[in-house]
Order: C-alpha cells, then sequence, then structure tokens
C-alpha cells in the first residue's frame, strides 16, 4: 500500500495500526499552516482506509508539541488583510473554523486515536490530545492551556473537551492561570489514562493497547467511539435512543457470529477489516 506522504507529519501503518507523529523536532513540533492541515489530511485518510483500525498520535523529539507555530500567528493578520474591516473579521473567523476543523477530524476518525504524550504539550497541542479517545504520557509530560499568556482566548477546542475530561472548575482554573500542570498532577485530574516513567515504556505499551484493540471486531470498536461521541454531546435519553438505532442496524453482524463461534471453538477471532 501506498501511504500519503507530508511535510510535517510521518505516516506508518502496520499490522493495522496507523501511526501519526508529528515530525517538527527542532521546533518542538510547533504546529505550523501545513501541519494543520496535514493532521486532517491523515485522519482522513486513516478514517476511510479499511486496514487501519487504531491509530497512535505521537511527536518526534523531546517534545510532544510546543502548540501553534508563533511565525504562523503572526503573519494572520497579513493573511486575512482586506480594506473592509467587516470582511477581514469574516475572514478571520472561517480562518478559525477551519484550523478547528483540522483537530475535529481527529475526533471524527471513526478508528480509535491514542496520544503518546512527552514533553511538552502546550497551547495548541492540548487542544489536540483533547479530540484524542485515550491518553498516555511519559513522567515529563507537560500541559498547559497557554493562550491567555497570549492574550487570547483559546479557541479549537481544549474550552469545549477538556470540561468533559477534568471538569468546568478545573478547566476554568488552568485557562485563566494558563499554569502548567505536570503528568502526576493531569492522571489525577483525568486528562491522562496513565503514565510511564520513560518515554521508551510509554510507547511499548501504547503499541500493545493499540494491537489490543485492533484485535477487536472494527465495526464494534466504531460503533463505541460513534455512540459514546454522541452521548458525551446529548442527554441520556437521547444517548440511549441513539445506540438503540445503531444496534438496530449493526448488531446482528458477521464479527458477533464470529466471536461466538471463536468462543465456542476456543480460538482466536478473526474479523474482517
Amino acid at each position: 500500500m501506498n501511504l500519503p506522504t507530508f511535510s510535517t507529519l510521518t505516516l506508518d501503518l502496520t499490522d493495522a495500526i496507523a501511526e501519526v507523529r508529528l515530525n517538527r523536532p527542532d521546533k518542538s513540533n510547533a504546529m505550523n499552516a501545513a501541519m494543520w492541515l496535514e493532521i486532517r489530511q491523515a485522519f482522513e485518510w486513516i478514517d476511510t482506509t479499511p486496514t487501519a483500525r487504531v491509530a497512535i498520535l505521537a511527536g518526534e523529539g523531546k517534545n510532544f508539541c510546543a502548540g501553534i507555530d508563533l511565525a504562523m500567528l503572526v503573519g494572520i493578520q497579513q493573511q486575512i488583510a482586506n480594506p473592509d474591516g467587516a470582511r477581514s473579521h469574516e475572514a478571520l473567523r472561517r480562518l478559525i473554523l477551519d484550523l478547528q476543523d483540522c483537530l475535529s477530524s481527529i475526533e471524527r476518525c471513526r478508528k480509535p486515536v491514542i496520544a503518546a504524550i512527552q514533553g511538552a504539550c502546550i497551547g495548541g497541542a492540548l487542544d489536540m490530545v483533547t479530540c484524542c479517545d485515550i491518553r498516555y504520557a511519559s513522567a515529563d509530560a507537560v500541559f498547559s492551556i497557554k493562550e491567555i499568556d497570549l492574550g487570547m482566548v483559546a479557541d479549537v477546542g481544549t474550552l469545549q473537551r477538556l470540561p468533559h475530561l477534568i471538569g468546568q472548575g478545573k478547566t476554568r482554573e488552568l485557562a485563566f492561570t494558563g499554569r502548567h500542570v505536570d503528568a502526576a498532577e493531569a492522571e489525577r485530574i483525568g486528562l491522562l489514562n496513565q503514565i510511564f516513567d520513560s518515554n521508551s515504556a510509554l510507547t511499548v505499551t501504547v503499541r500493545e493497547l493499540a494491537k489490543s484493540i485492533a484485535g477487536k471486531s472494527p465495526l464494534a470498536i466504531r460503533g463505541l467511539k460513534e455512540v459514546m461521541n454522541y452521548s458525551r454531546d446529548h442527554s441520556v435519553a437521547d444517548g440511549l435512543n441513539y445506540v438503540a438505532s445503531w444496534n438496530a442496524g449493526m448488531l446482528l453482524s458477521t464479527d458477533l457470529n464470529e466471536c461466538i463461534a471463536a468462543q465456542r471453538e476456543r480460538r482466536i477471532t478473526k474479523f474482517n477489516d
């Protein structure tokens, strides 16, 4: 299979596990204009590629990601310039919505996405990992809603997604102060699923987790993500109605038959993509 190639990312697909790595280590993987767009392209590819059953999102080098590249931030004013202030403001709004969509592609991806985080995870990087399904980190990981220290409001997802993970009070504290949160605190407040002593231990465990997920029913895994994302954003009654509709269409599958047969025959399940 010919994999897409990118200027700011690397993409690998092995044993049904797609791994996306931010690849600007000399810039602490700061997110320039190309990286935003390539993140969307990569996760849309993973979403539509049947042989990719689960994804890992990681970063090359010492840091996971330092957030938006400040050079890109400085260049926005020129990008949206228009003699009419209203049109300039509309262009900025459309740019923000597009950047939001680049990260939302991680959440939209039907395959589970596991973030493997080391070092700095700052600003826009925190927006990015809140889009992931599972977050593991090494003990040196540091998180911050840094936008307040740039005199701006975080606008690509953290303020909307983080409260579902750590609650409103803690999110507001971190947003108002911009303070750093170390890995131990991040795990304690619910941002991280687990922390590891080293980046190598993190990498091994994330691969093991991804392998376990890749061995499950792909249809059921996709359904779990769809139903949990929907239920997060709707009432309990709406969520129950939605999962009833989902299973009315998807429950009686070949995957269900395979699971039952494998248990009876005491063998490993084998699923079509």
